[in-house]
């Protein structure tokens, strides 16, 4: 297989800049691509070489496939690595790339289509006997079936889910029928909008449920490990805020399942390179189901690397050129445990509103083996409102829980941002809550917590 000898990063912000920090330690030159409103990003800045693509909203610069092909051909890259989000799931991106002789870093396209499409990976995990919730097929705007009928053979309370989502967005709570009906209308409508696919399926809701995914890595050859596991249970608007590694309070049974069940996509999908596979952890049940695959890099992907000292851009990359491509389970160790905190200009107290401004004052701890500052801003940066509102994620570990929570809970307090809202008070109000220190969580804690 051909060597990466060049690689354009298709994507902004801390993943870009935590790309490029992986190929300089290993030699490749890189490219960024960027917005009008991105042209002195730091991950521009870092960059080999850097081109601009379009205007600032995403559908007009980042996700226009056909610019960055043609800053592909401009620049001699041989390669793209997409990150996550944008066009990081995207099977058409993904064929493009490959069609003109590129690299692409990750799975094949044809698994991104069975494993994007979150109703089809559904049914994927029902024939390969993943356990999965109750739920429904696929409804499009205009189709004959009639949702509230089969909403009441799941039961409510349930989520209404678009097919093509991701990430907790298109994704909502209905507790009641007379709901139902106009929740599904703007469900459809923002998927529409954001993936380009109104398509919707319903699932039941587990209200008492814990968010633990399986860091998984395939070799393209029906074969794959696993990285352990992670918790993303701490989320708002069912987006997570919060990681650790590995999942606390969990029974080794329970995890053997899971890391069972995590194994059987890979084999069956000849999988290739990095991807999670995120559960639904039911308190009440004491059991497990499928939720989704991410068929990229995790932005938790840090706490993984932490506890297992693994370099997991590294290993995508040489994947993708045929360098590495096989490993054994066995030879995957867990040390200690590590957390990481998203630190978000946004307002808690005003339902977590992003907070856009100029980073007047952005100052971190120092960097150390035990603590990891991954971000894609400086101080003087601006946040603007065109992209998400993330300003770092802060990662630390220890020996055990309670050493990597007072590590951070040191950093948090260590780091200044003036010039716009933040999350890190309510960040420090949730590590010093007795209920997280003793793993009482589910889901909707953040929802307890702020009333």
């Amino acid at each position: 297989m051909p060597s990466v000898d060049k690689l354009l990063i298709a994507n902004r912000g801390e993943i870009a800049c935590r790309i490029i920090r992986t190929c300089k330690i290993m030699g490749i030159p890189t490219v960024a691509v960027y917005s009008e409103a991105d042209k002195e990003a730091l991950h521009v800045k870092m960059a080999g070489e850097a081109y601009e693509i379009g205007p600032p909203p995403v559908n007009e610069s980042y996700l226009d496939i056909e610019a960055i092909l043609r800053v592909m051909r401009e620049s001699g890259a041989n390669a793209v690595h997409p990150g996550y989000g944008l066009l990081a799931e995207n099977a058409g991106f993904a064929r493009a790339v490959q069609d003109n002789g590129h690299i692409w870093i990750g799975p094949d396209p044809a698994t991104i289509d069975a494993m994007g499409d979150k109703e089809r990976a559904r049914e994927l995990a029902i024939s390969l006997d993943v356990p999965v919730l109750p739920g429904s097929g696929r409804f499009r705007p205009g189709d004959d079936d009639d949702p509230t009928r089969i909403a009441e053979t799941i039961g409510y309370p349930l989520l209404v889910k678009a097919a093509a989502g991701g990430g907790g967005i298109g994704m909502r709570a209905v507790n009641a029928a007379e709901k139902l009906t106009s929740q599904i209308e703007t469900t459809q409508k923002l998927a529409e909008r954001i993936f380009g696919d109104p398509s919707i399926f319903l699932e039941r809701y587990v209200p008492n449920a814990r968010h633990v995914e399986i860091q998984i890595f395939g070799f393209g050859n029906g074969d794959g490990i696993h990285l352990f596991d992670r918790d993303c249970t701490i989320q708002r608007r069912f987006q997570k805020i919060i990681e650790e590694a590995p999942a606390p309070a969990l029974s080794d049974n329970i995890r053997e399942r899971m890391r069972a069940a995590a194994l059987t996509l890979v084999r069956h999908q000849s999988y290739l390179g990095a991807g999670t596979v995120e559960f639904i952890y039911d308190c009440d049940r004491n059991d497990f189901y499928f939720l989704e695959m991410n068929t990229r890099i995790q932005v938790e992907h840090a706490v993984t690397e932490m506890v297992t000292g693994i370099d997991l851009v590294r290993c995508q990359i040489e994947a993708a050129a045929g360098e590495y491509v096989s490993a054994n389970q066995d030879d995957i160790s867990l040390t200690g445990h590590a957390l990481e905190c998203r630190i978000y200009a946004e307002r808690p107290e005003k339902k977590f509103m992003p907070s856009p401004g100029t980073l007047a004052m952005l100052k971190f701890p120092e960097q150390t083996n035990d603590l990891r500052i991954d971000t894609g801003v400086v101080q003087g940066d601006t946040i603007t409102p065109y992209y998400d509102p993330m300003i770092a994620k802060i990662i630390t570990s220890g020996v055990d829980r309670q050493a990597a929570i007072a590590r951070m809970h040191k950093a948090l307090s260590e780091t200044r941002i003036e010039g716009l809202g933040n999350n890190i008070a309510f960040l420090l109000d949730v590590l010093s809550d007795p209920d997280f220190a003793e793993v009482n969580i589910t889901t909707n804690y953040i929802e307890k917590l702020s009333k």
